[in-house]
């Protein structure tokens, strides 16, 4: 059956078609026929966020917890460039989204009109596809096809642009599903044989192995499968910043967090290696520091949903494109198969020193004042494992990864390739839209909660109980931390001044109708906590006021070797020597 209707009609009816109950966005003229169907729909509510990149972000967590895709919308000009930079950390941390704008008539693009903006252009290099539209008729098959290319393969964010002439003209809305057309995209999700079969006969044969765990296995929804293989195999396990709880913190094989701000243990286990297998990992610079010195002796096993990433920046001796689950799942056939039981008694030797000797640890201050890390310790003990965490990007995101215990997969949802300063709130306003039962907090630093804070008024209009647990040491805290290590404690434009409460936090939060706390004393952490878990009818902002020269530990410089890793300042470990 078909059936004559707008194009906004047709949009707002494919949305429905494709399972959309959630958007996030701001109406504007461009897209403004869009929302006046909208207005009637029973099956997808409308989230109207205060800011743009407010829509972008809480789609974000809304996808993130739920594995669905996220939905954002906004009008063109200045509504479409807000949403590029969520866009690019959609991009970067591979987070299914669909962000629709509106576009001005097809007739006046291309002349400067009033709100344009060429954000098809623009978003180009950033997003996974996109599509312009000025044919009403091509409106219900676009929106189809941008959420099978959003939620398959490697996901990633799609840009639909209408103009609003599209929007307003009349279409044929088409038999349901229309056909999609897209020859070009095939994504490979089965592993090769032969691959899967190199791979084992490298696990077999290595005698200091190390799985490299990505975001890519928590993607693919394998960590019942990554669990079995590691148990099976008896390989220690690492978690990058994207893949925290993929694998239990609690796990005797889990070594902790690769990278500039990881583990002793997981450092050395990269360093002294002779096989790494990476699985939905990107050999990104934040882990391997300076490449030509990272894991010097290691053969490389790769496995990745994207063919580009395979040998972008590792060579790998054993390349597998594929689905991280299917993947993962034939290497377990394969490693049975096999019959081989690697002996890794003495690596294990090796590793558990590292552990024992070079634990995370954190300075506590004579004054009395508030140690960051003792604030995620006791939110870890008293929230728990089955709470979802968001985080921003810094000193707080750093400490939120290191010193948070995550148990399940999802739990930490954070902006990892980009670093958006801004992230906490909207995500985590999105996460419980999209997990009502979760509870939801987000972590964030005193910096980023002043970028996207105004979204409080949106969770307390819209009934979103999330939790903001604020770290605030006055200063743009990792930029701080930089300046006093590498740039002689000149601390050019890093005050914030919040610890002189400009603004006050918990003003703030009662003036956006939430319920403000302050802490600043280390007796009074689990109260401030207990009372904000007793609150579930409207967020909570604690202001967590905490010392302003705490710093992040271990570290390793920007572009320097993971061997050169301090786990405190001017303090570094003694590595075994190589056989």
């Amino acid at each position: 059956m078909t059936e004559q209707m707008t194009g906004a009609q047709a949009l707002v009816r494919a949305l429905e078609h494709v399972g959309v109950d959630t958007v996030f966005g701001i109406p504007g003229g461009a897209i403004l026929p869009a929302y006046d169907p909208l207005y009637d729909s029973t099956k997808v509510r409308h989230v109207l966020v205060r800011h743009e990149q407010g829509a972008g972000h809480a789609a974000q967590g809304y996808a993130q917890a739920t594995g669905r895709v996220g939905v954002c919308m906004a009008t063109s000009g200045p509504g479409a460039t807000n949403l590029v930079t969520p866009i690019a950390d959609a991009y970067m941390d591979s987070v299914p989204l669909v962000a629709i704008t509106g576009q001005v008539a097809s007739g006046a693009i291309g002349t400067d009109a009033f709100q344009e903006a060429d954000i098809s252009g623009i978003t180009m290099p950033i997003t996974k596809h996109n599509f312009l539209i000025t044919n009403p008729d091509d409106i219900a098959r676009t929106i189809l096809e941008a959420f099978h290319i959003a939620s398959t393969g490697r996901p990633g964010p799609v840009l639909v642009d209408i103009s609003k002439d599209a929007l307003q003209a009349t279409t044929t809305f088409p038999s349901w599903p229309p056909a999609m057309q897209l020859p070009g995209y095939r994504p490979v999700t089965r592993p090769h044989s032969k691959q899967i079969r190199e791979a084992a006969k490298l696990i077999a044969e290595s005698r200091r192995p190390v799985l490299y765990v990505g975001g890519g296995v928590h993607k693919a929804g394998a960590s019942p499968e990554l669990l079995e293989f590691a148990e099976l195999t008896g390989i220690p396990v690492i978690t990058t910043l994207m893949a925290r709880g993929t694998f239990p913190d609690s796990h005797a094989q889990h070594l902790g967090m690769p990278g500039m701000h990881g583990s002793v243990a997981a450092v050395g286990a990269l360093q002294k290696s002779d096989l790494i297998i990476g699985l939905g990992v990107r050999f990104d610079d934040r882990v391997t520091g300076d490449l030509s010195s990272f894991a010097p002796y290691a053969k490389v096993v790769h496995a990745d949903i994207d063919p580009a990433e395979i040998s972008k920046n590792r060579h790998a001796d054993v390349p597998i494109v594929g689905d991280c689950k299917e993947v993962i799942a034939e290497l377990i056939a394969a490693v049975r198969s096999d019959g081989r039981k690697g002996d890794y008694a003495d690596w294990w030797t090796q590793l558990d020193s590292y552990r024992e000797t070079y634990p995370l640890g954190y300075d506590r201050f004579e004054d009395g004042s508030l140690a960051p890390q003792y604030v995620m310790e006791r939110l870890s003990a008293l929230v728990g494992p089955d709470a979802i965490y968001t985080a921003g990007v810094g000193q707080h995101q750093m400490w939120a990864a290191q010193f948070i215990g995550y148990e399940k997969p999802g739990t930490f949802i954070n902006s990892g390739g980009a670093g958006t300063m801004g992230f906490a709130v909207p995500a985590a306003m999105g996460a419980k839209m999209g997990r009502p039962d979760a509870t939801v907090w987000a972590v964030d630093g005193d910096g980023c909660f002043q970028m996207t804070n105004q979204e409080l008024a949106t969770c307390v209009i819209e009934g979103v109980p999330i939790k903001i647990a604020v770290i605030n040491n006055g200063n743009l805290g990792m930029v701080r931390q930089w300046q006093t290590l590498f740039y002689n404690e000149r601390y050019s434009n890093t005050d914030l001044q919040t610890v002189r409460r400009i603004p006050d936090f918990v003003k703030l939060a009662e003036a956006y109708g939430c319920v403000g706390l302050r802490c600043e004393r280390p007796e009074d952490v689990d109260a401030a906590i207990q009372k904000a878990m007793e609150i579930n009818d409207v967020p909570v902002v604690i202001d967590f006021v905490v010392h302003q020269d705490a710093m992040v530990w271990p570290m390793v410089a920007a572009g320097t070797s993971n061997d050169d890793i301090k786990f405190a300042r001017d303090m570094a470990p003694v590595w075994d020597s190589e056989d």
